[in-house]
């Protein structure tokens, strides 16, 4: 009985080697073998977690970067836009006070013709009362008041005569036959011209010199017009 207890008790202490990982190489249970192994699988799968880790940090900073770089873009792209909107609002401010005028400047003009038109017409003559006189040199005071407030508004007349016709500046209202200049010269000015800060105001109308016809084609143009009176006097009777 006492032998069957102790036997009992010997199998008791002995250690259960069931839960022990079987060694791959001695085949047996709870050796270094298997701790060893189950050892380096840890370290394994912690270095890999540690690569995978800092990949995915690595792979944010560089979308960070990325938004970085964007928004630098677009701050520059910003500052840009806003030197140009300065730049055109600084040019239409200088172009507002400089043409503020122009409509009224055009205005002006029509009865600055007109008087100096009436001014021109006035026959020189001295047999003028002193009051007739007088309300002449008025109205030259007022016509050279007008050109005065003209020129300092920067209105300034187009020289048109005796210069090569430009149709930037000049309306070409005739032509005159003129054999003592070279054609396409202005020979004849209807109407002034005018610009206001190298900007046209009013072009200048004006009668342009083109080569007389010779006295062949006059005569045969005589001769087409005989003809055809002839004809016409045929058919009538």
């Amino acid at each position: 009985m006492v032998e069957k207890e102790e036997k009992d008790n010997k199998e008791t202490d002995k250690p259960d080697s069931s839960s022990d990982p079987t060694c791959a190489i001695c085949e047996g249970q709870g050796c270094e073998c298997a701790q060893s192994e189950n050892n380096e699988k840890n370290i394994n799968k912690e270095e890999e977690e540690g690569l995978n880790s800092e990949e995915n940090n690595n792979s944010e900073e560089n979308k960070l970067e990325e938004e970085i770089e964007k928004l630098k873009e677009e701050k520059i792209r910003l500052l840009a836009e806003m030197e140009n909107l300065r730049k055109r609002f600084e040019r239409e401010k200088v172009e507002t006070i400089k043409f503020g005028s122009i409509n009224l400047a055009r205005d002006i003009l029509s009865p600055a013709d007109n008087l100096e038109r009436a001014l021109s017409a006035l026959p020189e003559k001295e047999e003028y009362s002193q009051n007739i006189k007088n309300l002449v040199e008025g109205l030259k005071m007022v016509l050279k008041e007008f050109k005065n407030i003209l020129e300092r508004h920067g209105v300034k007349k187009i020289e048109a005569m005796d210069k090569k016709f430009d149709h930037n500046f000049h309306q070409a209202m005739m032509e005159v036959e003129r054999d003592d200049v070279d054609e396409g010269t202005v020979v004849q000015e209807v109407q002034s011209g005018y610009t206001m800060h190298d900007r046209l105001l009013r072009a200048a109308m004006v009668g342009v010199s083109k080569k007389p016809s010779s006295d062949a084609e006059g005569d045969e143009n005589n001769k087409t017009k005989e003809d055809k009176a002839e004809k016409s006097d045929q058919k009538i009777n």
